[in-house]
């Protein structure tokens, strides 16, 4: 890694350690959103960055929707028990048993979108002021409207055209009673930021990463991992292939690439190769042409 790649990513380093800084000072009730990705491992490993020696100042939330990875939440519990920090966690399973919502059935079934019910049920009870989420700009269309610090109403939904001003670093966190922010603070970061940062500063991440052996099967052009809850239709048949995530979220819509790459280094080969977005293989972000955008209104990360 060359002199200028390390000085763009200390860049980037800083600006987001300032931004966390700035959502501990601003609000008084904030959380860190954890899926147990590269993204939200990066937020939480530079937040405890930002205030060492001290313990980083609000806990973390995930939002467990019940199909999940088993390597992600054995992660996640072994990060929380490595680091001491707190990590609450709100079960879409239970929005479910409420009946707030109808679980989907067949095979195209998936918990994914009933997350955002979860979460401000979670920032209502709570009174979550502030919840910084991993989103980055290049990710998605949609995720290129956000600002650093995203107002939401007291909805808890989100207006694009809506945003205020980010002028000379400074970050307006006013707002009424019942509304909160969402904050952003790898806004800037790419995909080959992250994984160049992750092997800049040795960053332990889920296995899930680097390529392995799966039980997997193609729909309409991307491959998903098999589980028990999953339904397959007629034409899919289930092969074991050697795969990796780019991105991790709920088994249903997580799509997985068929890969090589069992070290960093090929990995930041890989992406640098690749024509592919990494949310190319969600397929909840297929359901519409602005699926992510109307989500995003509703609640969602």
């Amino acid at each position: 890694m060359n002199n200028n790649n390390l000085n763009h990513l200390r860049e980037l380093e800083s600006e987001s350690i300032f931004i966390i800084r700035e959502v501990a000072a601003q609000f008084e009730n904030p959380v860190l959103l954890f899926s147990g990705g590269k993204d939200s491992i990066i937020m939480f490993y530079l937040a405890r960055k930002a205030f060492w020696p001290a313990k980083v100042p609000f806990p973390l939330m995930h939002i467990d929707t019940g199909h999940n990875f088993q390597e992600t939440l054995d992660f996640r519990d072994q990060l929380m028990e490595k680091t001491g920090a707190e990590c609450i966690v709100r079960f879409v399973q239970d929005t479910i048993d409420q009946g707030k919502v109808v679980e989907e059935k067949g095979p195209n079934a998936s918990r994914n979108v009933f997350q955002t019910i979860t979460l401000l049920d979670a920032i209502e009870e709570l009174k979550i002021d502030a919840a910084l989420g991993g989103g980055r700009r290049d990710e998605e269309k949609a995720r290129a409207k956000e600002r650093f610090f995203s107002h939401r109403d007291e909805f808890g939904q989100w207006d694009p055209k809506n945003q205020r001003p980010e002028l000379w670093n400074l970050f307006n966190g006013k707002k009424h009673m019942g509304e909160h922010f969402r904050v952003f603070p790898l806004s800037n970061w790419t995909e080959m930021d992250v994984w160049q940062y992750i092997f800049m500063e040795n960053i332990e991440i889920p296995d899930l990463y680097f390529t392995h052996k799966r039980e997997v099967f193609n729909r309409d052009g991307v491959w998903l991992a098999k589980a028990p809850f999953m339904m397959l239709k007629d034409n899919e048949k289930v092969e074991v292939r050697d795969v990796r995530c780019r991105t991790i979220g709920d088994i249903t819509c997580t799509g997985v690439t068929l890969s090589k790459a069992d070290t960093l280094e090929d990995i930041i080969l890989e992406v640098a190769a690749t024509r592919v977005t990494e949310r190319g293989g969600r397929a909840d972000d297929k359901r519409s042409d602005a699926a992510m955008e109307d989500r995003k209104k509703e609640g969602y990360f």
